[in-house]
Parts: C-alpha cells; sequence; structure tokens
C-alpha cells in the first residue's frame, strides 16, 4: 500500500471524539487537557514546539504530578523542519557522586526489596528536566523563559481538577507518600476524589521562584538548597555540587529504515530507542503484516520479539560513558539473521538467552559484565507539540515509579524521583550502580520519516513497557494502515524473558488459546499498557491529526 492509502484509513470525521484532533497550524498532545491547552496557547501566542512543549511539561508537573514534575528525568526529541535536522536532549538523571555500589543490597548482598529501596533519600537521583528543558529553550526556544512558565503558575495558583489518573494512582500507591507527600494527596488522611479542584500554592511559589532566576534557582540557588536538605534528612547522599555539576546533554539520534520508514530515536544510555530499532530489524524479515491484526501468529511474533529483544538489552545494554555497547552489531544482518532461528510458531522457545553481537562490531570489546537482571515497572508521561513552521517536539518525561520516591519538596510542593532503581540492585552488571553514571532508560519519544518527510512522532510511558507500546502502536500504522486512534487502542501485549504475557482488554481469547498451548502464561486480568500520544502528518493536505491513548484522560488540541 502507499502513503496515499494510508492516509485514507485515518478518520478525520470522527465527531464528538475528544480523545482525536486535526490542525493545519500545531498540534499539541499529552496525558492532561490542562497541559495540552497550555501548549496550545503558547503556539497561538506565536511560540514554537519547544516553547510548548515546555508549557506542556510545566503543566503535568501541576496536572500530573504523582507521573513527571520538577524533579523528573527526560529525553527530548526536536525536529527543526528549517535546517531539516533532529536532535536529542538529554536531561536523564545521574548518580550522584557518593553513591555507594552497594546501596541496595545488604550485609549477605542479597537484592533490598524494591519498595524498601525505592522511597529513601537513596533513591533520589540527580533529577535533569529542568535543566535539559532550559538549555533546550535558550537553543530553539522563540517564547522566554516565563512565558511558558506562566500556565503552570495559573494553575497551581488556582488548582487543577482531579481526575481518574489521581484516583487510580492513590488506590494503587498511596503506600509510597512520605509524609509531606500524604499531607497534599491525602488532606487530613483522606484521599483527594475525582472531581475535586486542587490547588498547589507551594508549588506555585516554585515556579515563581524559577520564573525570575531560571534553571540556576533549581540547580545551584534556592530549590537546590531545600532538595539536598530534604534528601539528606531521608538518608539520601545527593548533595549541592551534584546539582551544580549536572548539565544537559545534545545527542546524535539513532536512525534506521523500516519498509521503506525511517525511524528516528534516542541513543544510549537510552535504551528504549535502541530496543524499538532492534524489535522492527526482526518483525521486518518475520513479515509480521502478512497475518491478521488480530491473529495468534501476530501476537506470537511479538511476544518472541519483546523476549529476544529483552534478553539482549539486559547483556548488552548500559551507559556508554561506562561501557562500550555493541549497536552496530546488535543490528547487523547477520546477527538478525541468527536471532531469527529462535522463532518456531510451535511453541515458547525455552532457550532465549543473549547473544554475542560483538563479533559484528568494527570497534569494541565485551564488557565481560554478568547481565542486568532487574525489571520494575514504573510510570512516565509523554507529550508532543507541532508547530506552524514544521518543528516537531516531544518528550517522555518520569519520575520513575507512580509518585517518584514518594518524598515532596517541603515548602516546594514537588516530588522527587526514584530513578536511582532504574539500576540493577546487584553489584558487578553491566547497569548496577556506580558513581555518575546512568542508567539505562526505556523512554522512547520517536519520530517517523517517509521520503525526507516527518510522517509521524508518538511515544508512551511505562517503564519496561514503553518500547512495546511504541512497537505495537507503529506496526498498526505502518504495517497493517490503521486508523490512528484505532491503532492507539488496539488491544497490546507485554513480556519480558519469562512465560507471563500481560495483556489488555480486547486481546481476543483465541489468540490467548493458542499461546497458552504454547506454554505462555497470563494473568486473570488485564492490564492498561502504556498511554501512547501520536501526531500523523498529510504533508499533501498540510494536516496534523493528533490522538491520545483512553487510558488516560488527556487531549489532543489542534489549531
Amino acid at each position: 500500500m502507499t502513503l496515499k492509502d494510508l492516509y485514507k484509513n485515518q478518520k478525520i470525521d470522527s465527531e464528538g471524539d475528544k480523545q482525536r484532533a486535526w490542525g493545519n497550524f500545531g498540534m499539541t498532545a499529552s496525558a492532561t487537557k490542562e497541559a495540552s491547552q497550555a501548549g496550545a496557547e503558547l503556539l497561538k501566542s506565536g511560540g514554537n514546539a519547544m516553547d510548548a512543549l515546555a508549557a506542556i511539561q510545566f503543566g503535568l508537573a501541576v496536572s500530573e504530578p504523582f507521573n513527571t514534575g520538577l524533579g523528573a528525568s527526560g529525553f527530548i526529541i526536536y525536529y527543526d523542519n528549517q535546517t531539516k535536522k533532529t536532535t536529542v536532549i538529554q536531561g536523564h538523571s545521574q548518580a550522584p557522586a557518593n553513591i555507594k555500589k552497594n546501596v541496595f543490597v545488604d550485609e549477605h548482598e542479597d537484592e533490598i526489596p524494591f519498595f524498601e529501596r525505592s522511597t529513601p533519600g537513596t533513591a533520589v537521583a540527580i533529577p535533569g528536566i529542568i535543566k535539559a528543558f532550559s538549555a533546550a529553550m535558550e537553543k530553539y526556544g522563540k517564547k522566554t523563559w516565563e512565558e511558558v512558565l506562566q500556565p503552570a503558575i495559573a494553575f497551581a495558583e488556582n488548582g487543577v481538577e482531579v481526575n481518574e489518573s489521581w484516583k487510580v494512582a492513590l488506590e494503587r500507591f498511596r503506600m509510597r507518600l512520605g509524609e509531606e507527600a500524604e499531607n497534599f494527596f491525602m488532606p487530613e488522611g483522606v484521599p483527594l476524589t475525582v472531581g475535586e479542584i486542587v490547588p498547589n500554592k507551594e508549588l506555585a511559589k516554585t515556579l515563581r521562584i524559577l520564573q525570575t532566576e531560571g534553571a540556576e534557582a533549581f540547580y545551584n540557588g534556592e530549590i537546590a538548597n531545600a532538595i539536598v536538605k530534604t534528601v539528606q534528612e531521608m538518608d539520601g547522599c545527593l548533595t549541592k555540587e551534584d546539582l551544580k555539576n549536572y548539565e544537559a546533554v545534545f545527542q546524535q539520534p539513532l536512525r534506521a529504515h523500516y519498509k521503506g520508514f525511517e525511524i528516528v530515536v534516542p541513543s544510549p544510555p537510552n535504551g528504549g530507542g535502541f530496543a524499538l530499532i532492534y524489535m522492527l530489524k526482526l518483525l521486518e524479515k518475520l513479515h509480521i503484516e502478512q497475518y491478521d491484526v488480530r491473529s495468534w501468529e501476530k501476537y506470537y511474533l511479538l511476544a518472541e520479539t519483546l523476549r529476544i529483544m529483552t534478553a539482549d538489552k539486559l547483556a548488552h545494554m548500559g551507559d556508554p560513558n561506562f561501557y562500550d555497547v555493541p549497536l552496530q552489531g546488535l543490528v547487523h544482518p547477520d546477527y538478525i539473521a541468527e536471532r531469527l532461528k529462535l522463532y518456531n510458531f510451535k511453541n515458547r522457545n525455552l532457550d532465549i538467552s543473549f547473544g554475542n553481537p560483538w563479533k559484528y562490531e568494527k570497534n569494541g570489546e565485551p564488557s565481560g559484565l554478568k547481565p542486568h537482571t532487574n525489571e520494575k515497572g514504573s510510570e512516565t508521561t509523554h507529550f508532543i507539540a507541532v508547530d506552524k513552521w514544521g518543528n516537531i517536539a516531544a518528550c517522555t518525561s518520569s519520575l520513575e515509579h507512580m509518585f517518584g520516591s514518594g518524598i515532596m519538596v517541603p515548602g516546594y510542593g514537588f516530588l522527587l524521583n526514584n530513578d536511582m532503581t532504574d539500576f540493577d540492585p546487584s553489584i558487578g552488571g553491566i547497569n548496577s550502580v556506580e558513581p555518575h553514571k546512568f542508567a539505562v532508560s526505556m523512554k522512547t519519544p520517536t519520530l517517523v520519516f517517509k521520503n525526507g518527510k516527518p510522517l509521524l512522532t508518538l511515544g508512551s510511558p511505562g517503564g519496561p513497557t514503553i518500547v512495546a507500546s511504541v512497537l505495537q502502536t507503529l506496526i498498526h500504522v505502518l504495517d497493517y494502515k490503521m486508523d490512528l486512534k484505532e491503532a492507539i487502542e488496539e488491544p497490546r501485549i507485554y513480556n519480558g524473558t519469562g512465560p507471563l504475557i500481560w495483556w489488555e482488554e480486547g486481546m481476543p481469547e483465541e489468540a490467548k488459546r493458542v499461546l497458552k498451548e504454547m506454554n505462555y502464561e497470563f494473568d486473570d486480568i488485564p492490564l492498561e499498557i502504556g498511554n501512547v500520544q501520536a501526531v500523523l502528518f498529510d504533508q499533501e493536505k498540510n494536516l496534523y491529526y493528533g490522538a491520545c491513548d483512553s487510558s488516560r484522560p488527556g487531549i489532543p488540541v489542534g489549531l
């Protein structure tokens, strides 16, 4: 099918669907209506995609404070339509200088349970999102730092409406809240309820400090002092020097081709970009499009592909500042051919393990370190802005787990991350804790080009499940030529290296039955996997089509 055929399948007349939008002069999309509207207002006032993206990030800090915020980390991907260049701005969190390698094991070197290691001060890594947006705005923005912060200040002052996401977060993870956070999210011991209007005066104060003093206040001023004091009182080792020395990094993205489309994603220490490209290389050879979108064969291929990718990711992906990463070898045609032999269409392959891509590397040597073994679910958020000049900005940002560390900075109204739990808690692994190190992140903000022009941008939250959500949405659009919103809503699956498959409601019972016979396992109840935000570009009609995932109440806003 041609690109025109793909566009024919997009439903541009779906009246009454608040999670679809169309525009000729701009588009925003995020997990909350407040943040999407804040970004749209920046576009309307003459701002560009990066200005709008920053406004969305700060808007989410107020309207989705349990998933992202000032204490978060993230990766921004930016396409400049004038230069035709794509850049990644890394605002990933970093391990403090004084962190101990054995911080997450006991005296017997046994792994400390996740809850116990994810809520003290030692779970807090150096937050990078503020520095990333400050650097990105300085290089690409048209508006001032003060202007992009103003909508969030108004939200924090006047209050935002508690939505279903707040309710679910508190029902499932209220036990993670520290005293300060509990006072905010559960006043007088009662969880906030849907429909309540909740201001955050302390966060408004903090945002005003940032508005007048810039990111310097967060990394070397009043806010920095408050962060360090809070973390150290909770037995953490974060220092003022850690914050002061943190720098956001501008990076070249990874690029690969899939069936005539160019896929552009962040490079390591981001692991999600590699994982997406690797899985697409496998599925391209397997011709997944020959099987019906609801067939057991399609789900089988996804399950085994996720298992193969995860095995190699855990063995080979780490911070390239510390260890070589065999990116060339992992996607080398001969290595892909080796891995394709693991599929049999008869049963779950019991022998899936990591391979040896190093023999296909031109440079570099194996690390000799043991594979990463730690994969925990987490929550995040993804958001997008596109402007009338054709620039595209997208970001996946996160506190890591729901409510992050549960530590809220007293008097400043924001939560701190628990990004240190992205590291393998065991000692001596490729992704184990080391000072100044970046943990492997599965954040996957993605751009897709066709004939050198933008076709699609998308991303999702979900920790290790992120890349599964992005992958499946991509193939639903590119291979199955589905409408964008329907591609997002099509039931997804996720699994790691083991037999257990997480599944979304609507997965065909026949596919589950066949996969069970192939020795896969399924939980009794479905789970919501990810929350995809996406924008499709129709270059011929100069039309932007945005869609948001129904798993959260976000909306796209078209101009």
